[in-house]
């Protein structure tokens, strides 16, 4: 009987462990390393983010969730697509830094302007500093066209990545809808849940006058654990070296 699409596979591992080879981390199961999709191995620059990976198996009960295994999903992207997909994903880095969420503030009230700035704009002010990336404000949805070199310069960070926070970088373009908060959450500068928070400044404006439907609220419940697993994504790469 052949499965269904939905149908989700039955563990077939019992250990879960980590070994060191050639300089790098690889997850094993039953002391076995598995393939991604193309056939690569499961492995990663830093222990710590092999560990992570490995305690997202291990933390599978009688049947596979892999859509629920984040931390797998980005990594088969690192190894398998990331590789043969750098410039392009490094030019969508600069495509969201054109149109940066940062950059859009609220025409009225003044009170939620006031909100989005306090959390916006040091941010921006960091993005310049650190990185080169300055971009422009506007009011409402008219489009604020940034400098090219500003825009250069994103790219220009996106490209230092190696790929696997290249992977995470682009993941949080996404969730964040931000070039400088997906910047920030790579660079260590921001935790990822801090940077979704601020993503939604504007729709927790709207909440708090108009409430939250149950959709709604499952879709936000939902991202937020993609966010935490990005977050765990990050600091298991804290200690590689960007090639």
């Amino acid at each position: 009987m052949q499965s269904t699409p939905t149908e989700k596979p039955k563990r077939f591992y019992k250990a879960v462990d980590i070994a060191e080879t050639n300089g790098l981390w690889h997850v094993m199961l039953d002391g076995r390393t598995p393939k991604t999709p193309a056939k690569k191995s499961l492995a990663f620059p830093t222990q710590d983010l092999a560990q992570r990976v490995a305690d997202e198996w291990d933390a599978q009960a009688e049947h596979i969730d892999l859509q629920a295994m984040t931390l797998t999903r980005l990594a088969n992207v690192a190894i398998d697509r990331t590789p043969e997909t750098r410039t392009e994903l490094a030019a969508e880095v600069e495509k969201y830094a054109g149109t940066d969420l940062l950059c859009y503030l609220a025409e009225h009230p003044q009170e939620l302007q006031d909100r989005q700035e306090a959390h916006f704009r040091p941010l921006r002010d960091w993005a310049g500093r650190e990185h080169g990336v300055l971009l422009m404000t506007t009011q409402g949805v008219l489009n604020a066209p940034q400098p090219p070199a500003s825009l250069e310069a994103a790219r220009a960070f996106a490209e230092r990545q190696n790929d696997y926070a290249l992977t995470g970088l682009v993941f949080g373009l996404n969730l964040f809808g931000s070039a400088i908060l997906a910047m920030a959450v790579a660079d260590g500068e921001l935790a990822a849940m801090d940077a979704y928070d601020i993503s939604r400044i504007d729709e927790e404006w709207q909440i708090e006058r108009w409430g939250e439907d149950d959709e709604a609220m499952a879709r936000v419940e939902a991202q937020r654990r993609e966010v935490s697993a990005l977050d765990s994504w990050f600091k298991g790469l804290a200690s590689a070296a960007v090639v």
